[in-house]
């Protein structure tokens, strides 16, 4: 799914990002509600970040934000592996620095891949070419999973974020 965000686009850069679990739902300006084998999740856009909300039908949730949240002292971390209730959660995150041929390449691509996926949803901003927020999840061998991605056409720069949420499997014996 394609949106407009209905937002005028701020100069924000990838270095303003940072990275937060179990935040309260924050001000969306589009989302997406998915049912995906037991999991409820919602894929938030919130102008240029995102926040994701899980929920499993056994009672367990999740909640991942990424944004210029002010004040915030926990920057983008490049990974985090962590014990999250009975699931083990996984977050990575890496910034590109592209050409302005590369750049827009890159983002044509993203998009057409994002708006047709079924479990899709991006949103650009008027008037700034490959301005953009996109997201992707789905369901994999008891894992729920999303892409994101944030373009920051300024600079450049192209934040992508994989995460992995999954039941924490016991240790052999």
């Amino acid at each position: 799914m394609l949106t407009t965000l209905k937002t005028v686009y701020t100069d924000t850069r990838a270095g303003d990002l940072a990275w937060a679990l179990g935040r309260e739902p924050l001000p969306a300006l589009a989302t997406l509600d998915l049912e995906l084998s037991g999991a409820t999740i919602q894929l938030r856009l919130l102008g240029a970040s995102h926040q994701v909300l899980l929920e499993e039908e056994r009672g367990g949730s999740c909640s991942e934000t990424v944004a210029c949240i002010p004040g915030s002292s926990t920057p983008l971390p490049l990974g985090v592996s962590k014990r999250v209730g009975e699931w083990e959660y996984e977050f990575a995150a890496c910034v590109e620095t592209l050409s302005r041929g590369q750049f827009a390449g890159r983002a044509q691509e993203l998009l057409a891949l994002v708006t047709e996926h079924p479990h899709g949803l991006a949103g650009v901003f008027p008037g700034i070419p490959h301005a953009f927020t996109a997201m992707l999840a789905q369901r994999h061998e008891g894992s729920v999973m999303w892409r994101t991605w944030h373009a920051y056409p300024q600079d450049g720069q192209l934040v992508a974020t994989r995460t992995r949420v999954g039941v924490r499997m016991p240790a052999a014996l």
